[in-house]
């Protein structure tokens, strides 16, 4: 479960229909509707006549005309059963050829209806209607795709660009649709009050309750069904992508499946999240571990607990333990936080180049000053942020097992100028909301207990612990450290509704080609601890530190 391999948000496009009467609707504004009968598998061979391959090549941008004409070909195509056709209108033809055979063979797919809509740019969407068969059982099906148009290697002619979610928005490159019994039998996944959990009431946790049936299916007591469904492939299996349910032909019998989540906090996490564009948020109680909710803005992928992102300044909880364990730092001694610091010939600055004159380590840590972390690379090894990370919060280690995949964060040793970066959050430190806020968490309990989403007595499984503590004095100071932020420091703004005993930390995290970071925020108030990103948002405290806060005002 805990895996280090990112799970790709990208996905591909690809239209399915094979066989029976096809109407297709095509063009810009206005569309021509017509009734295609027939089938066969088609002869294009991609041969080009003569003229031609003399044609000078075409080149810049596609006019609508070209746009419509290509879409028109490769749907007309495609839906009168000529693969070959179809498949030679696209970019890749050996791709195209081997997922719209598989559409009618394995998927059961007939009687196709596609619909064009208006064309934006070089892309066209499209909606699919047809009807699954498997033996006596006949469902209807429809849904919505899409086609991209680009100009073909050397000639210029408009092609459709091949992807296989043209096919089925859910289909990753090497995924196939696949109707028949199911390998794992339905779930009913339950919030920790019995509650059952389901898109429609909680729609970001599709992931979730795919990956809670891919690994409980087969145990909860539930019988199998017939489906439509996307059989993941080699690539998506790596990346630990679950099977993805796409029509029910039959149902089978659910077994049940109780997780730690809050129908309260998850509710409003849904709520929080809906509010910003690719944001993403988990809440987990610190004495314990148990998840009580973890939401996300984009529905396809589950950022809260497979992201991978650069956590920027809120990784500096983590680093502050390192500096004080080894007497590098404590919070009221005089520490440096000039404009600028260098290491392994970089050059680091503050935001704003702005400078902390005779200040103390509370101060830095409270504005967030770079360089006074930086200024303590010289005294540090090249794996002593990975050991801290490993050893005392439980990160980095691949060994998490909280119910579903997981990415456990990833702080590898670097050296020279990457290992000053690591200090602040950047350079290769990888990490997600989840990860971040178990760091809260073991700032808040003393101690590093593994998130889970069920219970390790459900299936026998082991936590992974932590090999050491740190030190009760350690604990204290950052504790403080983050009380500071939360009342005066860049977090208390946000913070500034949130009663009782709280701390917090906030974030922003580079990332190349985006005109603003990504923000982060990390807090605990009480034994709830939670933390946030919205990407390419800007600063933590304003874009993630309202919806963590928005969140532990709602008590422990």
């Amino acid at each position: 479960m805990g895996n280090r391999k990112r799970v790709a948000e990208r996905r591909k496009t690809n239209p399915a229909v094979l066989g029976g009467v096809i109407a297709v609707v095509v063009g810009g504004a206005g569309f021509g509707a017509y009734a295609l009968f027939g089938g066969g598998s088609g002869t294009g061979d991609g041969t080009r006549t003569s003229a031609t391959q003399q044609a000078k090549a075409k080149s810049g941008p596609l006019s609508a005309a070209e746009v419509t004409a290509a879409a028109d070909r490769f749907l007309t195509a495609w839906q009168q059963g000529k693969v070959s056709e179809a498949a030679d209108a696209t970019d890749d033809p050996e791709a195209a050829t081997a997922l719209l055979t598989g559409y009618a063979k394995d998927a059961r797919v007939k009687d196709v209806t596609l619909a064009a809509g208006t064309r934006t740019g070089a892309e066209v969407p499209f909606s699919v209607k047809g009807t699954v068969t498997y033996e006596e059982i006949t469902e209807p099906l429809a849904y919505d795709s899409k086609l991209t148009v680009v100009r073909r290697d050397g000639d210029g002619e408009p092609q459709v660009a091949w992807q296989s979610a043209v096919v089925h928005p859910d289909l990753k490159d090497g995924d196939k649709l696949v109707t028949g019994e199911t390998d794992t039998p339905p779930i009913k996944a339950l919030d920790r009050d019995g509650g059952e959990l389901t898109t429609k009431t909680y729609p970001s946790l599709g992931p979730v309750l795919d990956g809670l049936r891919e690994k409980y299916g087969k145990t909860a007591g539930g019988k199998a069904g017939i489906e439509l469904r996307v059989a993941r492939g080699k690539e998506s299996k790596k990346a630990e992508a679950s099977d993805k349910t796409v029509l029910e032909l039959s149902k089978g019998i659910p077994g049940t499946v109780k997780t730690t989540l809050d129908p309260t906090l998850q509710a409003a996490a849904e709520e929080q999240v809906a509010k910003k564009a690719k944001s993403s948020v988990a809440v987990i109680r610190a004495s314990t571990g148990e998840i009580l909710a973890a939401a996300n803005s984009s529905r396809g992928f589950n950022t809260a607990f497979q992201g991978s992102l650069a956590p920027g300044s809120t990784l500096k909880v983590l680093t502050a333990s390192l500096l004080i364990e080894k007497g590098l730092a404590s919070i009221d001694e005089k520490h440096p936080c000039p404009k600028y610091s260098s290491y392994g010939g970089w050059k680091f600055q503050n935001l704003d180049k702005f400078e902390i004159k005779g200040g103390t380590f509370r101060d830095s840590f409270g504005a967030s000053c770079n360089t006074a972390f930086i200024s303590q690379a010289p005294e540090l090894k090249d794996d002593d942020l990975t050991k801290q990370a490993q050893q005392v919060f439980g990160l980095s280690r691949d060994d998490w097992q909280i119910g579903v995949s997981s990415f456990d964060g990833s702080v590898p040793v670097q050296k020279d100028a990457p290992m000053a970066a690591s200090l602040i959050g950047q350079g290769g430190v990888r990490m997600n909301p989840l990860n971040m806020a178990s760091v809260s968490a073991t700032v808040k309990a003393g101690e590093f207990h593994q998130p889970y989403l069920v219970s390790p007595e459900v299936d026998g499984r082991k936590l992974a612990t932590a090999s050491r503590t740190m030190s009760a004095g350690t604990a204290t100071q950052l504790r403080q450290l983050m009380s500071y932020t939360a009342t005066s420091g860049t977090a208390a703004k946000a913070m500034a509704g949130v009663s009782g005993d709280k701390g917090a930390k906030t974030g922003s995290a580079e990332v190349d080609g985006q005109k603003k970071p990504n923000g982060w925020f990390t807090a605990y108030r009480g034994d709830l601890a939670a933390a946030g990103v919205v990407q390419a948002g800007g600063h933590g405290g304003s874009t993630a530190g309202p919806i963590v806060a928005s969140l532990l005002k709602l008590g422990d």
